[in-house]
Formats: structure tokens, C-alpha cells, sequence
């Protein structure tokens, strides 16, 4: 039987659904969406129907107003991005329990329908015209480190203050490390033991473009799809050059453009902007793609050992990805929008850091190495922050020092335990 791992993100569903009638969960396939909300159903009195089931999808298309009345809220419905026509319909309803609720205050009026599903970004528009001031969206990423350990987690600031109270996870050393990066975080890793790696991604890849891809793009090669998704693995951690792209696959720049666009929105990819507020300085414009997934990501550059792993050209960058999406996902599991806190920058002038935390108007300067015991030279950019007219907050280099230690005044050594 399955173990469930507690997902830090419950909380704040649980906060929204006490402010909102509809709870939106997006999230790539096999993120654990279903099972955390199965989860609440559980501590909670919720009704529950999933879409995947063709007769029910059948009802919901075809006659939305008997489907809603057969399926009463609190209600989750699973993979809703199959009958987007219902919203219309539930925006009827949820207005309706709103004046009721004017009149007898004891009608519920919020935690009414919790939504998921891994290809909602077709119906953000219907979502956003229905259910305006009505919907909180969340995002769900797979598992972080700090999930998997079963410890506190907030979102990740470098401040000195903040990471003395933080709990630290397990020791991680450096071949413990590269052995939970070829892992992963899909959740599915860790709740059955009796599924292989190897055996788990081959089936996701299956699953994603026979399912997901096909439904949402005609791909007619889907060999040369999945060597466009290799080619975006083997680029974690890079400045996106779709040119590079094109010619290594041979497929035209608004292809590639239309299939990465696809793997950021079903979740599999994430974009991080450079960061810029007109000081002048020549900065680099292109994102840097990360794979939400370092396990999938391995895979599908075919990786199949962590000592070839930590060995290999790809380890800085692997373990650069690991850091930044571990620090993604305690943003966007606490519910906040990590896209406008989190950025990197580089100039044309060659100056890097990064990663740029952006938090209460204090600027946080972040670097990785894969290193017990970087020198000063590793923050040698952190200069360039003054320029932003914004508070400066401690930065800090990530690495596998056991310990904080000083690197300056204001910047320090930071155990990768403390993410």
C-alpha cells in the first residue's frame, strides 16, 4: 500500500478555501494533485469525481446542469480541463450559494469545488472571465526535499536570521546528493518502493506524449518530439537558445517555440527570467530553462548511475537545477507566484549571479557550487546589486559546507541541508 507524504501546499488550501468558492490546482501529471486532494477529502467531508472516466466526462460535456446536480458540492473534480463548459455552470451555482449566504450567513459560500488538472493553461481565458474574484490558483511541483524528510518548510530566503532558525534535513553528502538527484521528486518514488526509477520514467514519457501531447498538439513525429524534450534536458540549467535547438533537431524556430511553450505549461519546465530595471547595464534578455524534475531530467539525458552523474560534465548544472527548482517549489507551495520573486541576472559585460530573490523589496544575491569550501571569489558579482535601489539582504553562496560561515559582512556559506 502507497505511503502518503504530507504535502506542504495543504495549508494553504485550506486557507483559500475558506476565502474562495473554487480552488484551482495546476500541476504536471503524476505530481501527487489527486492524491493530496483525496487527502483533504478524506479530513474533510468532500464529494469527489474524476473526468478521466469517459462516462462521466460524457455527462459533464453534454448535460453540465445534471452533471452538477448529481455531483453536489464540496465537490473535487479531477482532470476538469476535459469539460471546461462546466465553469459557466458553476459560476451560476457559486453566485447563487453568495446570496444565500447573504440572507442566511450559516449557506456556505467558499470551499465549494476544488479543480485540477495538467492542461489547465487552455482554460485560464474560460477561468478567468467565469470565475473572476471567484477562483485561488495554486501550483503544485513533485515532492520537495523537504516534503520527502517530513520537516517544516518555508519559502527559502539566504537572510542570516531566517536560516539560524531553520531546521536542517538529513546530512546530505556529495554521493547521497547525486544519488536523490538521479532520483527525483515524483512522489510515486517514494510512496511504493517497488517501482524502479528507470521503470517509473519510461512509463511518464509514454504516458505524457500519448496523453498530454497529443491531446493538446499535432505532433506528427513524435520520435523528433521526444528528442526536442532530450534536447531541453540536456540544457537544465542554461541561457534557451532555440536557434541551438533548431538545428540540433532540424525543426523550424515556431515549433520549437509552440513545444517549449507546451512543456512550460504542463509543468515539466520552468523559465527563469533575467532580471532588469533599466540601470542602465546591457543585460542579457534570454530565460534559463530548468527541468522541474532532476530525475526525469537524468533520464532523459541518459544518465542511469549517480557516480557517472556526479562525475560527468552535466553535474554542475544538474545540481544547479536542484537547488533553484527546491527553492522554486517552497514559493509556489506556500502559494505565492515564484516568477515574481525569483530571477537571475547576466550582462553583456559577463557579470552573473545565479539567482536574484526579490522579497519585500530586499534583494537576495544567490550562488551555487559544488564545493565544500568556496573562496570570496564566488560572490565577486554581488556588487552589481546596488545598482537596483532596493534593500540589500544577506546572499550567499549554496554549497556543501556542514555549517553557515562567513564570507563577508553580509554574505555567507550556506549548507544545501538548509533549502
Amino acid at each position: 500500500m502507497s505511503k502518503y507524504i504530507k504535502r506542504t501546499i495543504e495549508d494553504r488550501i485550506k486557507q483559500l478555501a475558506k476565502a474562495f468558492p473554487v480552488i484551482i490546482i495546476t500541476g504536471a501529471r503524476q505530481v501527487g494533485k489527486t492524491t493530496l486532494l483525496n487527502n483533504i477529502q478524506k479530513q474533510d467531508t468532500i464529494n469527489y469525481i474524476s473526468l478521466d472516466n469517459l462516462s462521466v466526462r460524457t455527462l459533464a460535456i453534454e448535460d453540465p446542469e445534471m452533471f452538477l446536480e448529481r455531483y453536489k458540492p464540496p465537490l473535487i473534480i479531477d482532470e476538469f480541463q476535459y469539460a471546461p463548459n462546466l465553469l459557466s455552470y458553476i459560476k451560476i451555482i457559486i453566485d447563487k450559494k453568495r446570496q444565500e449566504h447573504l440572507d442566511t450567513p450559516t449557506t456556505k459560500a467558499t470551499g465549494l469545488y476544488y479543480l485540477t488538472g495538467s492542461q489547465v493553461f487552455h482554460t485560464m481565458k474560460e477561468i478567468s472571465e467565469s470565475l473572476a474574484g471567484r477562483v485561488g490558483i495554486l501550483e503544485l511541483y513533485p515532492l520537495s526535499n523537504r516534503e520527502m524528510e517530513g520537516k517544516k518548510e518555508t519559502i527559502f530566503l539566504p537572510s542570516y536570521l531566517e536560516l539560524e532558525k531553520k531546521e536542517k534535513v538529513a546530512n546530505i553528502e556529495i554521493e547521497k546528493l547525486y544519488e536523490k538527484i538521479l532520483k527525483g521528486s515524483y512522489p510515486e518514488l517514494y510512496s511504493n518502493g517497488n517501482i524502479q526509477p528507470k521503470d517509473f520514467f519510461e512509463s511518464y514519457i509514454k504516458t505524457y506524449i500519448e496523453r498530454d501531447i497529443r491531446e493538446l498538439i499535432n505532433v506528427k513525429d513524435e520520435i523528433k518530439f521526444l528528442k526536442f524534450v532530450e534536447s531541453i534536458a540536456v540544457r537544465t540549467g542554461q541561457e534557451l537558445n532555440i536557434n541551438d535547438i533548431t538545428n540540433t533537431i532540424e525543426i523550424n524556430n515556431m515549433t520549437a517555440r509552440n513545444w517549449l511553450s507546451i512543456l512550460v505549461n504542463t509543468g515539466l519546465v520552468y523559465l527563469l527570467h533575467p532580471y532588469s530595471n533599466n540601470n542602465g547595464a546591457r543585460i542579457v534578455k534570454r530565460p534559463k530553462i530548468y527541468f522541474m524534475d532532476t530525475g526525469l531530467a537524468c533520464y532523459l539525458a541518459g544518465y542511469i548511475d549517480s557516480i557517472t552523474l556526479e562525475k560527468s560534465a552535466f553535474n554542475g548544472a544538474i545540481l544547479e537545477t536542484y537547488v533553484i527548482t527546491e527553492i522554486i517549489k517552497s514559493f509556489t507551495n506556500a502559494g505565492m507566484d515564484s516568477r515574481k520573486h525569483l530571477y537571475y541576472y547576466r550582462d553583456n559585460s559577463g557579470k552573473e549571479i545565479e539567482l536574484l530573490i526579490l522579497y519585500n523589496h530586499t534583494i537576495y544575491p544567490i550562488e551555487i557550487k559544488k564545493s565544500y569550501h568556496p573562496e570570496k571569489q564566488a560572490i565577486k558579482n554581488f556588487d552589481v546589486v546596488k545598482k537596483f535601489g532596493m534593500e540589500i539582504g544577506n546572499g550567499g553562496v549554496i554549497c556543501l559546507a556542514k555549517e553557515i560561515f562567513p564570507l563577508d559582512k553580509i554574505n555567507n556559506l550556506i549548507p544545501i541541508e538548509l533549502l
